[in-house]
């Protein structure tokens, strides 16, 4: 069985995702501001060391695999990663993703989860992906949905948001016997748009 923490590189034609590591620290300076940190457990940094920081503290996490987008020329476009990865009971979630402005609704993030969700059940043999999201992004809401996973529940104060409040999470999960449906609607989808 393959190694589910195993740092890889997976590739395709709108997006190649590899090892995020310190080298993304400008891209991730440049990338993440305004509306794109709305969401996320982290805000912008201020500046280079503040990426540097936030980047360790990812590579740092021990159920994390994190991932930089990257566009095919080479171009930092965002994060996102595997985390709560669990072997022993064939699941994990992705999250923790953020694309800058200019990758939005571009394919970027279709791909992505095209590409994580392959190595997920069809590398990794996952029988479970989850995603959490605050119930007040609902585009991200959308998003997931859209790629075929199923709203499980709301996990009320589950989190702290950076403004103090708390923070009521939406579950979404994908199983091994959704994933065939959904992989053949991520492919058309792709080839269409």
């Amino acid at each position: 069985m393959a190694d589910w923490f195993e740092r890889v590189s997976l590739t395709g034609s709108r997006v190649h995702l590899v090892p995020l590591g310190p080298e993304h620290a400008t891209g991730w300076l440049a990338g993440l501001t305004g509306p794109v940190a709305e969401h996320l457990s982290i805000g912008p940094p201020a500046d280079r060391a503040g990426a540097l920081d936030q980047i360790a503290t990812a590579l740092t996490q021990a159920d994390r695999v994190p991932f930089a987008q990257l566009s095919p020329a080479g171009e930092f476009l965002g994060s996102t990663s595997f985390y709560d990865v669990d072997p022993g009971n064939r699941s994990l979630a992705v999250g923790y993703t953020w694309l800058a402005g200019t990758a939005q609704r571009s394919g970027v993030n279709r791909e992505a989860k095209l590409l994580l969700l392959t190595r997920a059940f069809d590398e990794l043999g996952a029988v479970r992906v989850v995603w959490h999201t605050d119930e007040r992004n609902a585009r991200s809401r959308a998003a997931i949905a859209a790629l075929g996973a199923v709203e499980e529940g709301r996990l009320r104060k589950h989190r702290r948001r950076r403004d103090g409040t708390w923070r009521t999470t939406v579950q979404f999960a994908m199983t091994d016997e959704d994933w065939p449906v959904a992989r053949e609607g991520l492919t058309r989808g792709l080839a269409t748009g």
